[in-house]
């Protein structure tokens, strides 16, 4: 079978070679070359090495088994692997030039997240220290500024008019190799879920990407900057052909608001949505999978004071179409915090606008608590059931408990069944909420715990 493969495959490459030439012919020559689209990137493409302090204790011990571990398999006995364990490493990456004229350069945040000191050297050898503007661990971008001049800009494309198949080359400092080019195809667009970033939409290339390429240009035909280098799925650190770029115009979003405000600060919505499945599609009746479906719409959120309801199917946001789910979070998570946000949506095959301000969640989440502060974080169930040991139990049971709030640092936990508050019997969870809403600074809960009861006293304030 496989010498048939064999005669077949070079049958193949025979007619393939043959009719090369004959288009080779009649068309003229060929210029395969890809360097004058190269021209316009590579001298805003920059290596950037930083002096990261280790701040994690568990690194520093990792560090420290594995100077024992060679130590121990070294036969030489002047080994210096005695030496105390540094507290600082360097971290290599690559940059793009975005604006000459006032030095900024976009780089991966995880390049420079607690840089000590941001080295950047220029194409042209020039070196320079940079000044973090401001990063954003959530998609993993980071702004950073030098005085410099003479400065070449990338020429910043459009990510969304991006086509699998489309021809596109990566620039970086691969293993602190300056200056490296490599070249692929768009394998795919919008990865997301892969556990990589907070906020996903990446596109996928076969261009190889490897450790140092981090933070470099992901560049199309026209040497225009498409997306910005990112991660790799690689077993052994090294390219296998799947790579991964965070798009250009999610990455300038992010940019813009670090230039503008220094911080990215996210507006929230409050729903949770789904992908349109072709079941889902012929069960609310409507003809396209293309959106994302309402599964929850948050009390007392923006989603809900604007009116959105479960079974709702986001279309677009702020004029931008929504494909999936993903991009729900994605075009969300990219807006600031107050802005004004217009959704369209399908509600029973009628296409509707609706208006919504985002919210600070930090702030809602303070209001809330404000509002409800002995119960605030805790999640609760009428609960009833006959014990041996107990008699016949009636109840509010503890669900769950968010940490850190009042009622988490006065120690109840998840299984917990409150049945009295401020010595009165609660059956309900309305019983509970009464209870609380009566109290001035402290509430007094009898609670079940396993075999046995104790009381509980949720402070107001934290103590």
């Amino acid at each position: 079978m496989k010498q048939v493969f064999r005669i077949t495959l070079s049958c193949l490459l025979l007619i393939c070679a043959s009719l090369f030439s004959e288009l080779s012919l009649s068309a003229g020559p060929i210029d395969a070359s890809i360097a004058p689209m190269l021209q316009k990137a590579l001298p805003s493409v920059v290596n950037i090495r930083a002096q990261i302090k280790i701040t994690d204790f568990n690194t520093l011990r990792e560090i420290q088994k594995l100077r024992q571990q060679r130590s121990n398999n070294n036969q030489d006995n002047n080994s210096n692997d005695d030496q105390p364990v540094p507290d600082t490493f360097v971290s290599v990456g690559s940059g793009v030039i975005l604006d000459a004229k006032n030095g900024y350069i976009l780089t991966n945040a995880h390049v420079v997240t607690d840089a000590q000191i941001i080295a950047v050297t220029l194409g042209d050898g020039r070196h320079y220290t940079a000044k973090l503007i401001g990063s954003d661990k959530p998609s993993d971008v980071a702004l950073l500024q030098i005085k410099a001049k003479n400065l070449t800009a990338a020429i910043i494309g459009d990510s969304n008019k991006l086509k699998v198949g489309d021809f596109v080359a990566a620039i970086g400092n691969p293993f602190g190799l300056s200056q490296t080019v490599t070249s692929g195809i768009v394998s795919a667009l919008g990865r997301t879920t892969l556990g990589i970033e907070n906020y996903e939409n990446f596109i996928q290339t076969d261009a190889p990407i490897n450790p140092g390429n981090s933070g470099g240009a992901l560049i199309d035909m026209q040497g225009q900057v498409v997306g910005i280098n990112t991660a790799i799925l690689a077993p052994d650190r090294g390219s296998i052909g799947i790579g991964f770029a965070i798009p250009i115009n999610m990455a300038k979003s992010v940019m813009d608001q670090l230039i503008e405000y220094g911080n990215v600060k996210r507006g929230v919505l409050g729903i949770s949505a789904q992908d349109i499945t072709p079941e889902l599609a012929s069960a609310f009746n409507i003809t396209d999978t293309q959106g994302a479906a309402v599964t929850q719409v948050t009390p007392n959120s923006p989603a809900q004071q604007s009116g959105l309801q479960v079974g709702d199917v986001i279309v677009s946001v702020n004029n931008v179409p929504i494909k999936n789910a993903s991009d729900v979070v994605n075009t969300i998570g990219f807006l600031r915090v107050d802005s004004k946000t217009n959704i369209d949506i399908l509600r029973n095959n009628k296409r509707i606008t609706v208006s919504v301000t985002l919210s600070d969640p930090k702030k809602r989440k303070q209001t809330i608590e404000q509002q409800n502060p002995f119960l605030y974080g805790i999640g609760l169930k009428e609960f009833q059931v006959y014990s041996p040991t107990q008699g016949n139990i009636r109840g509010v049971l503890v669900v769950s408990v968010e940490e850190d709030t009042n009622a988490w640092r006065s120690d109840l936990r998840a299984g917990d069944v409150i049945i009295s508050a401020n010595k009165q019997p609660v059956a309900t969870v309305d019983d509970l909420k009464a209870a609380a809403s009566k109290s001035n600074n402290v509430l007094l809960l009898n609670v079940l715990r396993g075999p046995g009861a104790i009381f509980l006293v949720i402070n107001k304030q934290e103590q």
